[in-house]
């Protein structure tokens, strides 16, 4: 078979890097007693660098080896690409959030062969759910595989932003001590209401951390916590997104991008926020009107924004979510760590062999299959039938 690959491209000082580490933290279980990726074996060693195209996930031995065509590559936006030039005939791609390879309705059309869409990490919405369930196209992630980096990732860019972290550093980088300038703008946590949009993997593990720094913690979420986990973690429950954001100072956003959360975030709904409150997103940039947080960060309604998610991606080096004030962006690499890139590499394998084996995917990594959304993403998504915003506009 051929698989297809899209990874974002190798470092500028050439690969592989150089690692400042030489060993990773072992894991046994993922939260809750999931069993982490159980690949028959790997060819790396766990903290290489894996999702750039030399690192090819650590999967062109096997595949080459099984008699598999594998072809990895950057370039998959436009007619022109690599990777719509060789997609006719694939039968699997593997694409990443960080660098997504847009499956679009058009592209599936093309791809008369593809029998399996697979996100190496977490999210599938660059992908027409619609139409690979028309075409009976099978959709995997390797659920939890990263979704520690991303909860860590999002508590860091909420405390970068309240305490005014960007800004401060600046000044010490260019030969500054100008500390009314940076803490004019600078506040403790301690106290703030902070909500959360969306308490699954993500969205819980970010409010567990958030707890010990003596915050009032708020959630929303289709499917309520136990009440036992909203005592433990001392949460006020909110039926609806409208009701979160007007009772919190800031949102950590997680929800993933569907219909419902297409462009949420507009004018009217940041103008009910409370003045001065953040917003860290680090789920999709759709969910978000663009030019509406930029107008409400001008504006003063926000205080700051932060995430690591754009669209498209990667986006043109004139998006004004580079240069709007008071934000703390990154590109997309919250989720793709060298700890979260071993087991996002294991789990793709994991699953590459159980299809190329005719056994069933885990229950866990699937978004669809069967021509019906199931698995993770029965429960995570909320309407069987209907395409991505994200990847139809792509």
């Amino acid at each position: 078979m051929k698989v297809l690959c899209v990874l974002y491209p190798d470092p500028l000082a050439g690969y592989p890097p150089k690692y400042v580490r030489d060993t990773l933290p072992r894991l046994t279980a993922y939260p809750g007693g999931m069993s982490l990726p159980t690949p028959s074996a790997v060819d790396f060693t766990p903290g290489e660098l894996l999702g750039c195209v030399s690192g090819g996930l650590g999967l062109r031995s096997y595949l080459e080896e099984q008699g598999h065509e594998f072809v990895v590559t950057s370039d998959k936006d436009g007619e022109d690409s690599v990777f719509e030039r060789e997609l006719p005939d694939a039968d699997v791609v593997i694409s990443q959030p960080f660098w997504p390879a847009y499956l679009s309705a058009e592209r599936i059309a093309k791809a008369k062969k593809l029998k399996l869409a697979l996100t190496a990490g977490i999210g599938s919405d660059h992908v027409d759910l619609e139409a690979a369930i028309q075409r009976g196209i099978t959709v995997a992630e390797e659920t939890y595989s990263n979704s520690i980096s991303v909860a860590e990732h999002a508590v860091l860019q909420l405390l970068c932003l309240v305490r005014n972290f960007v800004s401060s550093h600046e000044w010490v980088r260019n030969g500054g001590w100008n500390i009314a300038d940076a803490v004019s703008q600078a506040y403790d946590i301690e106290g703030m209401d902070v909500g959360v949009i969306a308490a699954g993997r993500i969205g819980r593990a970010v409010l567990k951390r958030l707890k010990p720094f003596d915050v009032n913690l708020h959630y929303m979420d289709r499917h309520r916590l136990p009440e036992a986990v909203e005592h433990e973690l001392g949460l006020t429950y909110h039926p609806d997104v409208q009701s979160l954001v007007r009772s919190v100072d800031a949102v950590s956003v997680h929800a993933p991008l569907q219909p419902q959360t297409y462009h949420l975030f507009d004018d009217e709904l940041l103008a009910t926020m409370r003045r001065g409150s953040y917003i860290v997103n680090t789920a999709r940039a759709e969910i978000m009107v663009r030019d509406a947080v930029v107008r409400a960060l001008e504006s003063g309604q926000l205080a700051g924004y932060a995430g690591d998610v754009w669209y498209p991606q990667p986006p043109a080096s004139d998006h004004p979510w580079r240069t709007m004030p008071h934000n703390a962006m990154t590109p997309h690499v919250s989720g793709s760590t060298l700890s979260a890139q071993a087991r996002y590499a294991a789990g793709t394998r994991e699953i590459l062999e159980d299809f190329f084996a005719g056994r069933p995917i885990r229950d866990e990594y699937l978004i669809v299959d069967g021509g019906k959304l199931a698995g993770a993403g029965a429960h995570a998504y909320t309407t069987a039938g209907t395409a991505s915003p994200g990847s139809t506009g792509a």
